[in-house]
């Protein structure tokens, strides 16, 4: 057993699984709206597959379009396959969910960044850190609404006040 929380991989995999969840249901359904997705992904990954000339296009990082042509989106659980036309040349790519660095949709202004502890420098961690010490209750933002809304603290509630 560990001596500590690792939230940071715990977050990062279930916003991967929600990225997954999103793409199998357009797979299924299709772009519904206005949606659409810009999605970075690092392309030294291992696992990343994309024709040489892109390659050597975006040696470290590349960022696509889904939106109004994309073909052949096939979401597995690591990973994802989609054909993307570059300059009227379908091109196939399959993107492990590891290899992402930002999700964003900004139809709806939604947008996940994936940062390992490598992407942050010490000031950074500090600030971090600090925030995570001084942080009032949490705040919950929907998109939908204009500004934050605050917790409220858990209330302790006797049941004897429920019994007739």
């Amino acid at each position: 057993m560990s001596d500590s929380i690792d939230y940071g991989n715990l977050m990062h995999r279930a916003m991967r699984s929600l990225i997954q969840e999103v793409l199998e249901d357009v797979a299924q359904n299709g772009l519904p709206g206005e949606h659409h997705f810009f999605i970075t992904f690092d392309t030294t990954h291992a696992d990343s597959v994309l024709a040489n000339w892109l390659r050597e296009r975006y040696p470290s990082e590349m960022t696509v379009v889904m939106q109004h042509w994309y073909d052949n989106l096939l979401v597995e659980e690591d990973g994802f396959h989609v054909t993307l036309n570059f300059g009227d040349q379908p091109e196939p790519l399959y993107v492990p969910y590891d290899a992402i660095k930002t999700f964003v949709d900004p139809s709806v202004e939604f947008g996940l960044r994936f940062e390992s502890p490598d992407d942050l420098d010490e000031e950074e961690d500090a600030e971090i850190l600090a925030m995570a010490d001084e942080a009032p209750a949490p705040v919950v933002v929907d998109s939908e609404q204009e500004a934050p809304v605050e917790q409220k603290e858990a209330e302790v509630v006797s049941l004897d006040s429920f019994r007739k």
